[in-house]
């Protein structure tokens, strides 16, 4: 959509989504048929507040982490159908009439307020991410595409917090998962909120000119085996970093260095004779790189090809003043791989007087998880960066997240959905949300109030309530408390909102937020349930009794 009117608050103009295809068609049919069903029956201007949230925790973990409220925000600001969008809902409804097409060529987001917890915080199930205020008829055309910005967004964005967890901070993570993405939108999404939910950088080019996300990238196997010898190297001058010095012949420096290594004390009895067609290709990609040297070593043989050949490579470029970055593994036994090649750069380093040498960044991929890296941690290996692709893009360990949007109050009446299902029993009336900390720092409870109830305050022993069973209650003791949902959009009205921050901001929000989890809530393997409960005045005990 391009930006409207509609989206110039408080003198801004706020872009339309990342995506063009996110417009008020990308919706379910029941959307419109409902919205001609409130207009018929006159109520579509009617006062309404929708809550969406989330059930439960996705990955049989207890924490999610909240992304996708700019794209929302940019959708609501830019809200608008088109002539020919309302010709083809006409056509969708057989017997409209004519006025309706009328009511949606006016219709637009200045009467909707929008309140949210801040994209990249760490949430839980049944607290309102977004509150959404409005005629009913216009906030039941954002059901769909709010869901749709939300459920993915927040998904991916918690497999890539897992993803770092069980990494660690010291670890580098590469989202390298554009080709096995579901579609161009799934790529591009994957690399932004794999990047907000801390990961380093992507391989996804057009993720890196649209969000400004590092890049990072080398080569793949068809570039070393397109190599028949060093003979198609056709340019072999190599100008140093400096630029006062100039090899005529690098490939024979590179020869050289490989002598040096074969002939080495403690290299010598690990390899004889290494692949030259590899060899050739890293030479021309040193070439062509010499600043940003890092080559993939498996694409013969890892210790008696990949690495030695490397090696004269780094070592070429070294004497130019140039530092290779490091290599990559794709296949193998990354953990016994790691490990022998880390200790045959360490060798480099004491054995040929090359400091630094042995500190070389080992990147590794092949279909990595949480699993795998867990498992290499507790084999130990040498391991500086993972590059992971297709279970962190697809989420392959669980398909949605679950988010929905329910109707909680009409003309200031609370409204509530029951089911002989606890879990999906919607949680009527206008809330406001509070999360308390302990005197440790640690978040201790989320806790849900009535619009009008006083807050929690600082010192002030409060009881709180589990959602569905009376008897489950406590007296919490905040040392700090901290209201979730803040106001992002006003429609028309002059009040302030909240900006949106970029994306750099919000990624450091969500790791700030990880790093100030208790660590029982955090863990893989029988997390402890992060509490949400009532204050015991809600109206909601009202509904049940």
């Amino acid at each position: 959509m391009e930006p409207k009117e509609n989206g110039s608050e408080l003198g801004q103009i706020i872009d339309g989504p990342t995506n063009p295809m996110v417009t008020p068609l990308l919706n379910d049919l029941y959307q419109f048929t409902m919205a001609y069903a409130y207009w018929k029956a006159g109520k579509h201007n009617e006062r309404s507040v929708f809550d969406l949230y989330f059930r439960k925790n996705p990955f049989g973990g207890e924490y999610t982490v909240f992304a996708g409220l700019e794209e929302c925000i940019k959708f609501l600001a830019n809200f608008k159908l088109s002539d020919e969008e309302i010709d083809f809902v006409r056509d969708c409804l057989p017997g409209s009439e004519e006025a309706f097409c009328d009511y949606l060529r006016g219709l637009d987001c200045s009467d909707v307020e929008v309140y949210a917890i801040p994209e990249g915080s760490v949430v839980f199930p049944k607290v309102p991410l977004m509150r959404v205020e409005g005629p009913v008829g216009v906030v039941q055309l954002l059901e769909t595409p709010f869901l749709n910005l939300v459920n993915f967004a927040s998904l991916v964005a918690t497999n890539a917090a897992r993803h770092r967890f069980v990494a660690g901070k010291s670890k580098s993570l590469l989202e390298f998962g554009a080709r096995r993405a579901q579609g161009p939108d799934g790529a591009i999404s994957a690399s932004k909120y794999c990047y907000l939910g801390g990961f380093d950088a992507t391989s996804n080019v057009a993720a890196g000119k649209l969000f400004g996300i590092p890049l990072r990238g080398t080569h793949s196997h068809a570039y070393v085996s397109s190599f028949m010898s060093t003979d198609e190297i056709v340019d072999k001058v190599l100008r140093s970093a400096d630029g006062k010095t100039t090899c005529e012949d690098f490939v024979s420096h590179v020869q050289t260095w490989l002598k040096k290594i074969q002939y080495s004390p403690s290299l010598s009895g690990i390899f004889s004779e290494t692949n030259q067609s590899e060899l050739a290709a890293f030479t021309s990609y040193a070439l062509a790189f010499p600043k940003t040297f890092l080559a993939l070593v498996d694409t013969y043989d890892v210790m008696k090809s990949g690495i030695p050949n490397f090696c004269a490579v780094a070592l070429a470029l070294n004497d130019f003043g140039y530092k290779a970055l490091g290599i990559r593994l794709d296949s193998g036994d990354l953990a016994y791989l790691s490990r022998e090649a880390r200790n045959f750069f360490c060798t480099v380093e004491r054995e040929l007087k090359v400091p630094g040498f042995g500190k070389m960044v080992v990147t590794a991929s092949n279909d990595l998880n949480e699993e795998t890296i867990d498992a290499l941690n507790k084999q130990g290996h040498e391991v500086d960066a993972f590059g992971i692709g297709t279970y962190l893009v697809t989420c392959y360990s669980q398909a949605a997240l679950g988010c929905v949007f329910k109707l909680v109050e009409i003309n200031n009446q609370p409204r509530i959905k029951l089911s002989e299902d606890v879990t999906k029993v919607s949680i009527p009336c206008k809330k406001r949300s509070y999360r308390l900390y302990g005197k440790e720092g640690y978040p201790l409870v989320d806790i849900m109030t009535g619009e009008n109830e006083p807050p929690p305050k600082v010192g002030e022993r409060l009881l709180c309530r589990h959602p569905f069973n009376e008897s489950k209650r406590a007296y919490v003791v905040p040392q700090r408390v901290e209201e979730l949902l803040k106001c992002y959009w006003r429609g028309s009205a002059d009040e302030a909102r909240e900006e949106l921050p970029p994306l750099k901001e919000i990624r450091e929000r969500c790791i700030k937020q990880l790093e100030n989890m208790r660590p029982d809530h955090m863990r893989r393997l029988n997390p402890t349930p992060y509490k949400v409960w009532f204050s015991p005045t809600n109206m909601f005990f009202g509904f049940l009794s």
